[in-house]
């Protein structure tokens, strides 16, 4: 499944440009970049929501030209499960982006983003050993690799992502820092759905009952913000987290808390510095990650 191309094929009336291959989109996209028309890349992996619709929206008040992609990349999914059962709906997902008003969608297969199997690996320190690099090892690499690949094929001005995946994003501005990548990293606030629950493409595997529960993630991180506010030890915040999320029959799997904006974990509540929080859980068998930023 995970070698299927995306079959996106919109109605000729419609404005949306769709490439399945880099040779193609780099020829569209050549005379049509410039420094007055700079173009604005959308990165994704599907299943779109309203939040990818956010992003979109960002890429087409600052530039003229926006390009969205949609790859399910294996080389960042290190559990082959998980990517089995990643959600594919390309030809919503198409609908969904020509409604939106973007100009170009690139879906490539994995044998045209990978024709050899890549040996090349990514190491971001820190970020590649602690949350969601040591829950999920070689996930940064991968989601590394892609990225700066992305960014080489459509060389985007201006890039777009979600701010749900915090720590995803400090490696993607580590990248562009580190291999002097043209490219302003642009970070989108979370959307979220009527009850808390941060939007997400894995929200789609969740049965109504874990649907029903799934907003205590984001209840959680309301609740440590608060407590954060009294001075409560950070020990007693993290127990009593798990605790709560415990009490819907799901797994809690991390809450940390991070200094801004160089992200090393801390337990110190008092201090004025700048920090973000961090959760990851399981509801049922779908992983759920989302965060909540203290000034």
């Amino acid at each position: 499944m995970a070698d299927k191309a995306y079959l996106c094929t919109p109605k000729k009336t419609v404005k949306l440009q769709v490439f399945s291959e880099i040779s193609a989109l780099r020829s569209f996209l050549a005379p049509l970049r410039s420094p007055s028309r700079p173009i604005g890349l959308v990165p994704t992996m599907g299943a779109l929501h309203a939040g990818h619709l956010a992003l979109i929206a960002q890429s087409k008040q600052h530039n003229p030209l926006t390009v969205a992609s949609i790859f399910v990349n294996p080389t960042q999914f290190n559990n082959a499960a998980d990517l089995e059962k990643y959600p594919r709906m390309p030809e919503a997902d198409t609908a969904m982006l020509q409604a939106a008003g973007c100009d170009v969608l690139f879906c490539p297969s994995v044998a045209e983003m990978y024709p050899v199997p890549s040996a090349l690996t990514m190491d971001f320190g820190n970020l590649n050993r602690i949350l969601e690099g040591e829950f999920r090892p070689g996930h940064f690499s991968g989601v590394g690799l892609v990225v700066a690949k992305l960014f080489n094929i459509v060389q985007p001005a201006r890039a777009y992502f979600g701010q749900k995946d915090f720590q995803q994003l400090m490696v993607i501005r580590q990248l562009v820092s580190e291999l002097c990548i043209p490219v302003e990293v642009m970070a989108v606030p979370t959307l979220r759905e009527p009850d808390g629950l941060a939007m997400s493409s894995r929200n789609l595997r969740l049965t109504p009952a874990e649907r029903a529960k799934a907003p205590v993630f984001y209840e959680t991180l309301q609740y440590a913000q608060a407590a954060i506010k009294t001075k409560k030890p950070w020990s007693e915040i993290r127990q009593e987290a798990a605790m709560k999320v415990a009490a819907t029959g799901f797994r809690l799997e991390y809450l940390a808390l991070a200094t801004q904006p160089n992200f090393q974990l801390t337990e110190n509540v008092t201090d004025s510095q700048p920090k973000v929080l961090l959760i990851a859980g399981y509801a049922g068998n779908v992983r759920l990650i989302d965060n909540l930023i203290i000034e």
